[in-house]
């Protein structure tokens, strides 16, 4: 809400203030915190893909010596999640397994070693029931239901249409449909999942260690599955290795360590290996998408029909949400009179899926931009004339009703475009190599959180005291983004002092205010503005405290530089320290907050999940991609991105590139290489060998631009940055694989044996039509 500044802080990069310990292994994450008083917890899972418990007899394991707790089902009736209308899981299976891995009981020993040999002593029976893996197949009219009350193994159906789609496609020069499959793929964090649980049996309260993303979600899933006071409950995120989606939601080994250490009267470390850290999942669903665009003749597009369907995993999760999403931003980037969207979520018997980095937008985006590519060669059109045809004028609401105040779209398409020099060198590459581009955008927050409980949706404090420092105290889950970096810089820019006088600290229930968690790119914006308005109120009490000391107004009481005097005088000043001390003299301690909630006119549309989607404002981006295509191997190099976002404001641009670059970084896998697989339900991605991500040797030189709409409610102008470029470089890459060798590719990843049966089948077309040409 506040104006871009020439500062000392906010707008200049700045390196993470956490980035020493960090690099110099100091950081202490989860599984590196004091274990040496602590149980091993290990979790036995389900053998099978979908049955029904017959019998599970843990006698043998408990009476092991060393065993010091087991816990099952019975310990649990509760379900858990994260949308308070979809909870239908539970911490351990319950009745019925319905995917391979699903926790079914856990022991707490003294050792690894004895937790492992009691999990082998546990006798199970399973009465196994059929299993579906794919969407088709569980929503065959005879599929068993894997959830009694989902019929057809829909978890979600969404249906939503706005604008006359009829008269759009009448009114269109070109109609064109086609078909996009892209794979299922997990987050590959690098840190494995960890919990440290800390159960004091005399005082029966919980101390909990996670990695999570959103704190507050596990507190309030402890409090409710263990049945127990939230004022009893303390959670703390220590440093956390990554997230991307990952961690937005409580996860059953963290409600399980919870359990063990309440069951055992005391502490329980919790380390999942990497196989089962993929198995846990939570990823990017296997999306089909079916989309119909209607095109005029100048490229504007008329009417848009597009049908999703998600392979959501066993339970219901962010499920919601994420067929919801799909839909709702199909608006937002481009001007488009009439879209209609058909949404279907299903149950499969295979690890969740839940929320992955560019949640619900990434597969429909990449049908949508590739379509549009290919519409334009059809209509002749140069690719960015026609995202230029179909441009938003800001501010304004889109037929969904979503809001948009700023829009740096246009400055992102002219950027990249000269900067890759796209019409000198489109057609001038040599065989094999091409150019391809594409557009994407992003939520600056969900408009609605999902526990919605009336209180702000940020919440950041401030303590001023006789050391001179000003400590912030946010619940902001830092996750390697910068969040902690952005509220000491927004912190200093107010203030008017150095950034090393700003000490941050986070996530511990015990001490910092609430907030409800990284995720949907929500905390630059919401957290942000909260640590403005609390440094707001703070330098109004120093300055109150400065004037009269310097017997002045307080209108004409200036702070730069950690010095403050009067306007006009060069006599009259303070330094911050002597500032501070008469400010203290008058009641000691000084504590202020400030808060933050998105106004009702950025909380979307009255029509059912209307709010999904809904945000303060969207970041754009544009992407130029170069690559070399070997069509003797099938493999497929990225030479170079150019790649320019919108962030509203840079508040720390070193942080906003590394979030362009790991955007693209991302995108990069998910279009040449990650998939997750499994035989008979069975992940065969065990670790990270099999599990490809690309690495150092893949990457490209990514050029960035950052562009800067200044955004009326961003903090400082600022919007997102580290989600929006995610998206469009799939398509971008495919489109620049078509530039190259002339094939259209509709299944993401474009793995080489892909690409090669596709060219095979392309030359076997080809010789078919020559063969069918001669003949006539």
């Amino acid at each position: 809400m506040t104006a871009p500044l020439k500062s000392r802080a906010a707008g200049h990069p700045a390196p993470l203030i956490d980035g020493i310990e960090k690099v110099t292994g100091k950081a202490l994450y989860t599984a590196d915190l004091e274990t040496s008083d602590a149980l091993a917890g290990r979790i036995l899972r389900s053998p099978v893909s979908h049955g029904e418990i017959v019998s599970l007899d843990v006698s043998k394991a408990l009476a092991l010596d060393g065993v010091r707790a087991i816990v099952t089902a019975d310990d649990c009736p509760h379900t858990y999640g994260v949308i308070p209308v979809a909870m239908n899981e539970y911490p351990l299976a319950r009745g019925k397994v319905r995917y391979r891995g699903e926790p079914v009981a856990a022991i707490a020993a003294i050792d690894a070693h004895t937790a492992e040999q009691a999990l082998e002593l546990i006798e199970l029976d399973i009465r196994e029931l059929p299993a579906y893996y794919t969407a088709n197949d569980a929503r065959a009219k005879d599929a068993v239901l894997l959830h009694d009350d989902k019929p057809g193994n829909l978890d979600r159906e969404v249906h939503h249409e706005f604008g006359d789609i009829a008269d759009g496609f009448a009114a269109a020069d070109l109609v064109s449909t086609e078909q996009f499959e892209c794979a299922e793929v997990n987050h590959a964090q690098m840190e494995p999942h960890a919990t440290l649980a800390d159960f004091d049996a005399e005082r029966k309260q919980l101390t909990m260690h996670t990695v999570s993303q959103v704190p507050y979600y596990v507190h309030l899933m402890l409090a409710r599955c263990l049945e127990m006071d939230t004022c009893d409950i303390r959670v703390i995120k220590p440093f956390v290795g990554g997230g991307f989606g990952a961690r937005t939601e409580t996860l059953n080994f963290e409600l399980i360590t919870g359990l063990l250490a309440r069951a055992a009267n005391g502490k329980v470390m919790m380390r999942l290996t990497r196989e089962e850290t993929l198995i846990t999942h939570r990823g990017r669903p296997d999306t089909q998408v079916e989309l119909k665009i209607g095109m005029s003749q100048e490229g504007r597009i008329t009417a848009v029909d597009c049908r999703v369907t998600q392979r959501g995993g066993a339970y219901a999760g962010y499920g919601l949400v994420t067929i919801l999403y799909a839909g709702a931003l199909l608006h937002g980037l481009y001007d488009i009179p009439a879209v209609k969207y058909d949404g279907y979520r299903v149950y499969a018997n295979l690890p969740p899926c839940g929320a992955m980095r560019g949640h619900g937008t990434v597969d429909v985006r990449h049908a949508f931009e590739c379509m549009l590519d290919r519409m334009a060669r059809q209509l002749e059109l140069d690719p960015f004339a026609v995202r230029s045809a179909n441009l938003l004028e800001a501010p304004t609401r889109t037929p969904n009703d979503l809001m948009v105040n700023s829009y740096g779209l246009p400055e992102c398409l002219s950027t990249v475009e000269m900067a890759s020099g796209w019409h000198e060198r489109k057609s001038g590459l040599p065989p094999g190599r091409g150019l391809g581009m594409a557009c994407s955008h992003y939520v600056s927050g969900a408009a609605k959180p999902v526990h919605w409980t009336g209180e702000p949706h940020a919440v950041v404090s401030m303590k001023l005291d006789f050391d001179g420092s000003i400590t912030a105290f946010t619940g902001a889950s830092d996750i390697g983004q910068g969040s902690t970096t952005m509220v000491a810089l927004a912190a200093a820019e107010i203030l008017g002092v150095d950034l090393a006088r700003i000490r941050v600290i986070t996530n511990d229930s015990a001490i910092t205010p609430k907030d409800n968690g990284s995720y949907s790119s929500r905390v630059t914006f919401m957290v942000g503005n909260a640590a403005i308005e609390a440094a707001t109120r703070l330098r109004e009490i120093l300055i109150a405290a400065a004037a009269k000391k310097l017997e002045a107004d307080p209108q004409d009481i200036t702070c730069t530089m950690e010095t403050f005097s009067v306007h006009g005088s060069e006599q009259s000043m303070m330094s911050f320290a002597d500032v501070a001390a008469a400010a203290l003299a008058e009641d000691g301690t000084i504590s202020v907050k400030g808060t933050f909630t998105c106004p009702p006119q950025a909380q979307g549309g009255k029509h059912r999940g209307g709010a999904v989607g809904s945000t303060m404002g969207f970041s754009y981006a544009v992407q130029v991609v170069e690559v070399a295509v070997d069509v003797e191997t099938g493999l497929i190099s990225v030479e170079k991105v150019w790649a320019a976002l919108d962030c509203g404001f840079a508040i720390n641009p070193l942080a906003v590139q590394g979030q362009i670059e790991g955007s693209v970084w991302m995108g990069m896998g998910q279009a040449l290489c990650e998939e997750t697989r499994y035989m008979d339900g069975l992940p065969v991605h065990a670790s990270l060998l099999e599990y490809r991500v690309p690495t150092i040797v893949e990457s490209p030189d990514i050029e960035v631009y950052i562009v800067e709409s200044n955004d009326p409610l961003g903090p400082f102008g600022a919007k997102e940055a580290g989600e929006g470029a995610l998206s469009g470089f799939p398509p971008a890459l495919v489109n620049a694989v078509a530039d190259a060798i002339g094939l259209d590719l509709n299944t993401l990843p474009v793995t080489p044996d892909r690409l090669m049966d596709a060219l095979v089948a392309q030359r076997r077309k080809q010789r078919r039509a020559a063969s069918l040409k001669e003949a006539s």
